[in-house]
């Protein structure tokens, strides 16, 4: 039994039984990786994959459980590879993090100064993706720390903190008369077109479900992945915008006014997650604690094994 083994039964799993692709991810031909995973089954004695000729088509129920195995091995494989980095080049080396556009425009700017001022050796790598992303990125390995509001705390195969709450707020252009308001309800949000987030990002299901739970069907013309977009329409006339409250900006959004909303939508929690079981360097644990002070390095390590924490509640930085 060897890595190259294990390597070639997790990428089938991963490339979704495709031979040519894990050869590819491999660096290697497709007959190396059919005659490695035979192999493996041979030493096993048992099936791995379910065929159809030559065609991997799924697991058998063995392969089920083995599959979990071999994650296990090869996550401990790499957890060696990282702990040996951690005491020969201490403060060296390169950090990803998954996150989102809102996060990584308007929450992660001061965090990654300080970071780079404390740890001037590590690369940084920014990953922006929808939280489903975020979340394939970091239990698959390609992605260190995942930061979104959504869809991470789901995922089994992570561990998971909370980092900081935060709320919605509504803008519009000057003059319009929603403006009047000082706290519109959802029956007056209602009565115009709304651009927001698309579906699954930045605390798009809080809106849905206040909507949902009043009876309403609201208008919403435009959907986009990060404020900036959503803003340029609004100014441009094409409705109302409901977006993060740290992604307005008085002194910078001087064609739009907002107005807070956090009596109409529930407050949101945005999450930091890493790989379960995965050894963290130094700087991996210091990026953290930057992010969310309230989080310590007892705290986190101790997370990785006993599930999600159980944090206080942060005061909120903006979204």
């Amino acid at each position: 039994m060897n890595f190259q083994q294990l390597r070639s039964v997790r990428e089938a799993l991963r490339r979704n039984f495709n031979l040519t692709e894990v050869a590819n991810t491999l660096y290697t031909s497709q007959p190396g990786v059919s005659r490695q995973i035979r192999e493996l089954e041979d030493e096993l004695g048992t099936t791995i994959f379910e065929r159809a000729g030559k065609r991997l088509t799924g697991l058998t129920e063995p392969g089920k459980e083995i599959v979990k195995i071999i994650d296990r091995l090869l996550l401990e494989q790499e957890n060696l590879k990282r702990a040996a980095h951690e005491f020969s080049i201490r403060d060296q080396g390169r950090l990803t993090i998954a996150t989102t556009h809102t996060q990584a425009r308007y929450a992660l700017p001061v965090v990654v100064q300080a970071f780079r001022r404390r740890f001037p050796q590590v690369h940084l790598n920014l990953q922006q993706g929808s939280p489903q992303h975020i979340a394939e990125w970091v239990a698959s390995g390609q992605a260190d720390i995942g930061i979104a509001t959504e869809g991470l705390s789901q995922d089994i195969r992570l561990s998971t903190f909370a980092g900081y709450r935060w709320s919605h707020v509504v803008v519009a252009p000057p003059g319009h008369p929603l403006l009047d308001r000082a706290q519109p309800t959802l029956e007056e949000l209602g009565r115009y077109p709304l651009i927001t987030y698309d579906t699954g990002l930045t605390g798009r299901s809080h809106i849905d479900e206040a909507f949902a739970n009043a009876g309403i069907v609201p208008d919403i013309v435009l959907t986009a992945m990060d404020a900036d977009v959503i803003k340029t329409y609004v100014v441009a006339g094409l409705g109302v915008g409901i977006i993060a409250a740290m992604a307005y900006d008085s002194g910078e959004d001087v064609k739009l006014r907002s107005l807070a909303a956090d009596h109409l939508f529930a407050s949101n929690m945005t999450r930091v997650a890493v790989r379960r079981g995965a050894y963290l360097r130094n700087f991996a644990i210091s990026f953290i604690e930057m992010f969310a002070p309230h989080l310590d390095r007892q705290t986190i390590t101790a997370q990785q094994e006993e599930g999600d924490a159980a944090v206080p509640r942060p005061e909120p930085v903006g979204a």
